[in-house]
């Protein structure tokens, strides 16, 4: 199993009992959010988490084309 699927099981439990106890899926990924920022703090220094996150957040469309990608 690849982390990326390990993460991505993790969350997808995470959701499924936040839904099953009437509580905010949004309030659960902002919390993960919150894990995963205070984790880089951990192993990185502020400059680099911040790239980190500017990068996902600046690459968050899935329609957007980039200059590399072949039509």
């Amino acid at each position: 199993m690849t982390p990326s699927q390990i993460a991505k099981r993790h969350f997808e439990a995470a959701l499924a009992e936040a839904a099953a106890d009437s509580q905010d899926q949004e309030a659960v990924a902002r919390g993960f959010l919150g894990l995963v920022v205070a984790a880089f703090l951990e192993r990185r220094g502020l400059a680099d988490a911040r790239a980190e996150l500017l990068a996902a957040a600046e690459n968050a469309d899935p329609d957007t084309d980039y200059a590399f990608m072949r039509p």
